[in-house]
């Protein structure tokens, strides 16, 4: 079955042709632990977010979409793991799976941009991605309004979300109990309002599997240091 075909067996799924016009100002919601790490506190359609460092924080971009309404695709991620989606808030029932896309990878890439909000890239993909092909499809992304989150670097993106200082918590000394959660560092840089770094400490996960701000409600986020 050819993937257009298919996207059309999904319900609630319409392709680029039958949405018309992207609406250039248009925006997709986040996670309030994830606001501020974004220009405005959304994801804004037409635009490539890479995330380095954590596939928990690529499914977290996810979730307040999905609750809204949108629909998602990922593909090239077979080690996804759909119960840490769904503690993250991932609604899995507005999210289609394509683990392996074959060697036709770019069209079916292009056909999930054409029918879904955001499109999930694994590293499987990312790898070994040249800037002529990226460049395309960041035009084709710009064009039809979607989001491209990619797991893993990608060529002039217009946004960079870094993880790093990962620290687990829960065992003691001697190394006994249970993992509780993870403490990290969440660092966006991208262009235009997010050429200046912003940080966010969070825990991904947290104690129940969400995500949630590692700071008290009221601690300004930092920017962070550059070079």
């Amino acid at each position: 079955m050819a993937v257009p075909e298919a996207l059309a067996g999904i319900p609630g799924v319409r392709t680029a042709a039958q949405l018309g016009e992207p609406d250039p100002a248009g925006q997709l919601p986040v996670l309030p632990a994830l606001a501020h790490l974004l220009p405005g506190g959304v994801l804004r359609r037409g635009t490539t977010v890479s995330v380095r460092g954590a596939t928990s924080l690529v499914l977290a971009l996810l979730a307040a979409a999905t609750r809204d309404g949108s629909w998602a695709a990922v593909t090239g991620l077979p080690e996804l793991g759909l119960a840490a989606a769904a503690e993250l808030g991932v609604d899995l029932e507005r999210v289609a799976l394509v683990p392996h896309p074959g060697a036709e990878s770019v069209a079916v890439v292009s056909a999930l941009v054409d029918g879904f909000d955001l499109v999930v890239l694994g590293r499987s993909l990312t790898g070994s991605v040249r800037p002529q092909l990226a460049r395309r499809l960041a035009g084709r992304v710009r064009n039809r309004g979607s989001v491209l989150l990619t797991a893993g670097s990608w060529p002039d993106a217009d946004l960079e979300l870094t993880v790093s200082d990962r620290r687990w918590h829960g065992l003691s000394a001697d190394g006994h109990g249970h993992l509780r959660y993870r403490e990290v560092l969440a660092t966006s840089r991208g262009r235009g309002a997010a050429a200046r770094p912003r940080s966010v400490p969070m825990h991904l996960p947290g104690p129940g599997g969400e995500l949630e701000t590692a700071a008290r409600p009221d601690a300004p986020v930092f920017p962070a240091r550059v070079g």
